[in-house]
């Protein structure tokens, strides 16, 4: 089971996701979050980490320019994208994408996969009318996706407590948190951090072992 830790906004969180043993980190460039990093601050936080942890660039709705601006400073491993755009511009940038997928209808959920066939990942995450993620609320997870869909991210309102469940309920590939770590928006607790990532670690095994 791979592990995000999502809206990270100091080296001293980035270092505590990386020692966690977390597999990727994001960072915020969408200036409606309160966890948004200016440009510096994220070259920071990836020169600071290991150089074997994923360092994810989140947008929403971004221009060309945008996402060109933070590629030219920042060793981004792959961009994740949580608006409306499109498949043309999400693959345009030489970087492996992930496609944010707001949880609803099933028929809703494939007409984004089926436009977003070259993005290497789903991420599955609460839908929330006039917000992109980190809100901290939970879905119903036996409505997300199960097999053949390609890679799948489960986001949206996981915690120490429920991590191990919703990981048992949708079997995803990976798990995405952030305010379910935070000490207060945009500030890991990493004690939260440290159990997160290993209690989501161990019920990746179990489930590899039940299947």
């Amino acid at each position: 089971m791979r592990v995000k830790i999502c809206g990270i906004t100091t080296v001293a969180d980035a270092l505590a996701a990386d020692l966690a043993g977390a597999d990727a980190i994001g960072l915020i460039f969408f200036r409606g979050s309160k966890r948004y990093i200016e440009l510096d601050t994220a070259t920071s936080i990836a020169h600071a980490v290991s150089p074997y942890i994923s360092i994810n660039a989140l947008f929403v709705d971004p221009t060309e320019a945008e996402v060109h601006r933070v590629l030219s400073q920042v060793p981004v491993s792959q961009i994740q994208f949580h608006g409306s755009e499109s498949a043309v511009f999400c693959s345009q940038f030489a970087r492996p994408y992930v496609k944010c997928v707001p949880v609803s209808s099933s028929s809703t959920m494939q007409k984004t996969m089926d436009e977003h066939q070259e993005a290497r990942a789903y991420l599955f995450d609460t839908a929330v009318a006039g917000d992109y993620g980190g809100t901290g609320q939970s879905f119903d997870w036996t409505k997300m996706p199960k097999k053949n869909v390609g890679y799948r991210v489960l986001a949206g309102g996981l915690n120490t407590e429920n991590v191990k469940k919703a990981i048992r309920i949708a079997q995803p590939d990976a798990v995405d948190v952030s305010s379910g770590v935070e000490a207060k928006p945009g500030i890991k607790d990493h004690d939260s951090v440290r159990r997160f990532v290993a209690a989501a670690k161990r019920a990746g095994e179990e489930l590899l072992h039940d299947n």
